[in-house]
């Protein structure tokens, strides 16, 4: 006698879940890309951008009254004529002397402030962070009469000194927050166990976290450079006699409301430009390593 046995119906596969995709594929799909693709908009960003500084280069090299665009025959008399005649020479120096000491200075009282707020936890520690914010949106044409009373009561009018006060005031609230950054990425452990090693506060901050600052250092002393060289209104205001001028003034002298010498300008615009790309071209490498480094919150 034979039993007909049930069989239970097999349970229904489970959806399964997409196996994720691994970083082979998703290579292999930015490959098939078209090349014309990703070159063509480079490379008409790159000749937007291009244009302008190959127009200033055409203006600085090609003879006077020429219209060709071509810079040939090549001349630098432009260049003689704004170093010598327009004392370009005297703007170099006092741009140069104006922008390492605000470097300097910037950058020892951002290292003490940013330090205090990284490690220190005091009661107006928020509000003064937001101070901080809030002044980088006060314009410094704002300031200017209240800044040249001041200066003036200290009889320093006329004084390469104004300048560089007033520049390194309005750095240092940003300075003071990439610094603090920077430090709150520095392990808090390491200090500590300097100190059980027998070292002070001041020495464990030069010997363990200092030497970890020098791309944020380079960051924060490239960018208050930078500024002040570039910088107007302040040689503008503070500033009178001519052997005084920074770059920026001695450009904008250039200019007058009867006529521009545009072979002058240009050549001017590429003396004060090529220092800042020498210096940008060698330190990159940290300046990029210090602003991503700043950026991370610690």
């Amino acid at each position: 006698m034979s039993t007909n046995t049930a069989t239970a119906p097999a349970p229904a596969p489970e959806d399964e879940a997409p196996a994720p995709q691994r970083p082979g594929k998703r290579r292999r799909a930015w490959d098939e890309v078209p090349r014309w693709q990703i070159y063509f908009p480079l490379g008409a960003y790159l000749v937007f951008t291009l244009i302008p500084f190959y127009w200033i280069l055409l203006f600085a090299l090609r003879e006077p009254g020429s219209t060709s665009l071509v810079p040939w025959p090549m001349t630098f008399e432009h260049f003689e004529k704004v170093w010598t005649e327009r004392s370009f020479g005297t703007y170099f120096e006092n741009s140069v002397y104006v922008g390492l000491a605000t470097l300097v200075m910037t950058t020892l009282v951002a290292l003490a402030g940013g330090y205090a707020l990284a490690r220190f936890n005091f009661k107006i520690k928020r509000a003064f962070m937001l101070a901080l914010l809030c002044s980088q949106f006060v314009p410094g044409a704002l300031l200017l009469v209240p800044l040249f009373q001041i200066f003036a009561e200290l009889q320093m009018i006329n004084s390469l000194g104004s300048v560089i006060i007033a520049e390194t005031v309005f750095q240092l609230p940003l300075s003071m927050i990439l610094i603090s950054g920077f430090i709150r990425n520095v392990p808090y452990s390491l200090e500590e166990a300097a100190w059980v090693d027998g070292c002070n506060r001041l020495t464990a901050f030069r010997v363990i976290v200092l030497p970890m600052l020098r791309p944020g250092l380079i960051a924060v002393g490239s960018f208050a450079f930078v500024h002040s060289w570039n910088h107007f209104l302040f040689a503008l205001m503070f500033l009178s006699n001519q052997d005084k001028q920074t770059i920026p003034v001695g450009l904008n002298s250039l200019m007058s409301a009867d006529s521009v010498d545009l072979g002058a300008l240009a050549a001017g615009g590429i003396i004060a430009a090529v220092p800042v790309v020498i210096v940008f071209a060698f330190i990159q490498k940290w300046l990029i390593t210090g602003f991503s480094a700043g950026a991370v919150k610690g």
